[in-house]
């Protein structure tokens, strides 16, 4: 079973749907941002019903639980499957494809419409006068490979025969934390933006090294007057819950935002795929200047342990909220 979520589906929203996914089959591989995977053999056994009853009762319960409606598409392959909820028509439903009508199922669709073909691959097998997946089942696989490469080629002539031997792994939505400042009115002031920034880095910080977590990458989301958004995601050299190394890709990231008359009024701070802070190998470093601001680390933690969150801010906030 392949579930695809609505577009820009906030995200936990999106583990709740995987929730509800858990409870009909134990085997559930998340698939980010919005689409997810569920073996559902044992599944069938355990509750009694067929494939097409356990699509329509997870949509049910997405709907009347969460007011979240999906796409939900059945088949025999995880190729299969995703082909089928593709094709599924907005904005929700459930199709099944049964093992015996895969290839007559595939035939008429487009190539683009294979799960697994992009647009480049797409537009090669058209200019080669492969216009539909059926077209795709019957070229020699070492001509499929000449168009597309190697690998590419074997996957693409596998696939459009239905055939995917790829398991569904079980694999949960990793662990993320996040921070979030809305502004009274919006502002186009670039040093309230940052301080606000600022603010949420050390307050991030805070929360990871207080929870024994370390974050793999950083996610900014800027909210704009009239309501547009603008998000972007990068990875840390090294996972970290240190205020220097989340604002340094902080900073990385507003500026690649190239605000200059952008009128905010909100920005959230997300840290990405969360690991135990034990996982983390402290190397010594040689550079005294961050040795010593590791250590004022250390003490501000403790002194907000003692007496409270709000004890230690950072200068530019005190300079902006005076």
């Amino acid at each position: 079973m392949h579930v695809r979520c609505p577009d820009r589906l906030p995200e936990d929203a999106y583990r709740q749907v995987l929730e509800q996914m858990a409870e009909l089959s134990p085997v559930v591989q998340a698939l980010p941002p919005t689409a997810a995977l569920a073996e559902l053999k044992g599944a069938l056994r355990y509750h009694g019903a067929d494939a097409v009853r356990l699509g329509e009762m997870l949509r049910v319960r997405t709907i009347s639980r969460l007011g979240v409606d999906i796409r939900v598409g059945i088949g025999s392959s995880i190729t299969v499957a995703a082909t089928v909820s593709g094709q599924v028509p907005r904005p929700s439903g459930v199709l099944a494809v049964p093992p015996d009508r895969v290839t007559d199922w595939l035939g008429p669709l487009p190539v683009e419409a294979l799960h697994g073909i992009g647009p480049r691959q797409a537009q090669a097998l058209r200019d080669y006068g492969v216009h539909s997946v059926g077209l795709l089942a019957t070229v020699p696989p070492a001509t499929v490979q000449r168009l597309l490469g190697g690998r590419a080629g074997r996957q693409a002539a596998d696939r459009a025969r239905g055939v995917d031997p790829r398991p569904v792994v079980p694999r949960a939505l990793p662990a993320t934390a996040s921070v979030h400042r809305a502004f009274p009115r919006h502002t186009l002031d670039g040093a309230a933006v940052r301080a606000a920034l600022l603010d949420l880095v050390v307050t991030l910080a805070v929360q990871l090294r207080g929870g024994g977590r370390a974050a793999r990458g950083l996610t900014l989301a800027l909210r704009f007057a009239g309501g547009t958004t603008w998000e972007k995601s990068r990875r840390l050299p090294e996972a970290s819950a240190h205020d220097d190394d989340l604002r340094t890709m902080a900073y990385r990231l507003i500026d690649a935002a190239g605000l200059q008359r952008g009128r905010i009024t909100a920005i959230t701070l997300k840290a990405d795929d969360l690991v135990s802070a034990d996982q983390v190998a402290e190397q010594i470093s040689l550079d005294e200047v961050r040795e010593t601001r590791l250590v004022a680390e250390e003490v501000s933690d403790r002194i907000r342990a003692k007496f409270g969150p709000d004890a230690i801010r950072p200068a530019t906030t005190l300079l902006r909220v005076s």
